[in-house]
């Protein structure tokens, strides 16, 4: 049966809808919200002391995931470059790639360490306590947690820490997790480097004791 003009008209938006319905449901499916393997990755974690929930990824900016990527610098593989004033870290790996992750950093430069370090301690469900400069900045805030902490789910170093040393000292600076993963690429933290939950993890398994850290300027970036 021939199809009239009349007939295409009245059919044409339902045509027109259809197209643009399987176009925007294939683009949402190349959005980390609903790529299953970004899914995976920030899944909620039950095999630890304490549970980690999964990563609400609406409230993450998509380029502050993991992610492989390409990276030229002259640090050996295995070598962690922190680069604030992009938030990212990145895990130099052979042949000019990195696994890059987003982090959170000091809310002002000043607060920021900068320079070379060591990884010379590594924990799981760390204890955190704020640190006198902290307590002196806002006493408020830090004075009635002077004592400390313990491990667990409402620490703020979340479920591992990575503790940077200079010249055998502690510099009192971490890489850690964070019980806020919207502030992920964010200047929001007191200096310390914050990464997701299942970043943290993912990095503290693949870093030993002695591994290099860079921590490039606050107000320039070199990637």
């Amino acid at each position: 049966m021939a199809l009239s003009r009349r007939n295409f008209l009245m059919g044409s938006p339902l045509v027109l809808a259809g197209c643009a319905t399987q176009k925007e449901t294939k683009v949402a499916a190349l959005t980390p919200q609903a790529d299953p393997s970004y899914l995976a990755m920030y899944s909620s974690i039950d095999t630890e002391p304490f549970p980690v929930s999964a990563i609400d990824l609406k409230r993450v900016k998509p380029q502050f995931l993991r992610r492989e990527v390409a990276y030229q610098t002259n640090e050996k593989p295995g070598t962690i470059v922190v680069d604030p004033a992009a938030r990212y870290a990145y895990l130099v790996m052979e042949n000019g790639r990195a696994l890059r992750y987003g982090v959170g950093v000091g809310k002002q430069e000043a607060f920021n360490f900068q320079g070379e370090a060591t990884i010379a301690r590594k924990a799981e469900w760390p204890g955190w306590r704020p640190t006198p400069d902290m307590i002196a900045r806002d006493p408020a805030r830090y004075g009635p947690l002077k004592d400390g902490l313990p491990g667990g789910a409402g620490n703020p170093l979340g479920p591992r820490a990575l503790y940077l040393y200079r010249n055998n000292q502690d510099t009192y600076y971490r890489l850690h997790g964070t019980v806020e993963p919207w502030t992920i690429g964010t200047m929001v933290s007191s200096g310390c480097v914050r990464l997701l939950n299942q970043d943290i993890m993912d990095l503290y398994r693949r870093v030993p004791i002695g591994t290099k850290v860079v921590v490039l300027s606050a107000s320039a970036t070199t990637a």
